[in-house]
């Protein structure tokens, strides 16, 4: 038994380092601005996903709330956590390890990635000509966070499964 890190040196270094990228495009994500929003060209309003959460849990709206807060902000940093933790500690198929990186597959497929451009979308084309809606560098980073961090999970869940005598 040992780490993924051990079997794939240099692919362990780079991922790393991308894992790590991708934590601080997540915190930049969330707490930078997403979008402004003007009305009607008297009113504006920036949104970050930190204040979003906020104004969901102020005003009550648990449903809402309980689902971006989870999905937006809990499950990206597990996942993250997750996958440093499988990439640097001893592996071995059927551990507990092994399964964790199946349940960040199978959670990865609900990344809010996919929602929060649909809400974008639906936002600009409802609103059309009574408001403009801006987008802004956090919606970019909290969106590249998001694939960098599918995409090495993707890359991870690879290595896991090479046979051991095969390294790099």
């Amino acid at each position: 038994m040992t780490s993924l890190i051990r079997k794939h040196p240099k692919q362990g270094i780079i991922i790393n380092l991308l894992l790590m990228l991708a934590l601080a495009l997540l915190v930049i994500g969330v707490s930078a601005p997403l979008l402004t929003l003007e009305k009607m060209y008297f009113f504006e309003n920036t949104v970050t996903l930190l204040s979003t959460v906020k104004g969901l849990f102020l005003q009550k709206d648990w449903f809402l709330f309980i689902v971006i807060a989870v999905f937006s902000l809990c499950i990206p940093v597990i996942k993250i956590a997750g996958l440093v933790l499988i990439l640097n500690l001893e592996y071995a198929k059927n551990s507990f390890l092994d399964k964790t990186l199946h349940v960040i597959e199978i959670v990865g497929k609900w990344s809010m990635l996919d929602v929060f451009v649909v809400a974008l979308l639906l936002v600009s084309v409802k609103l059309g000509v009574l408001a403009k809606v801006e987008i802004h560098y956090g919606l970019y980073a909290f969106a590249t966070s998001v694939l960098i961090t599918m995409s090495l999970s993707l890359w991870i869940f690879t290595l896991s499964k090479k046979p051991q005598d095969i390294a790099n």
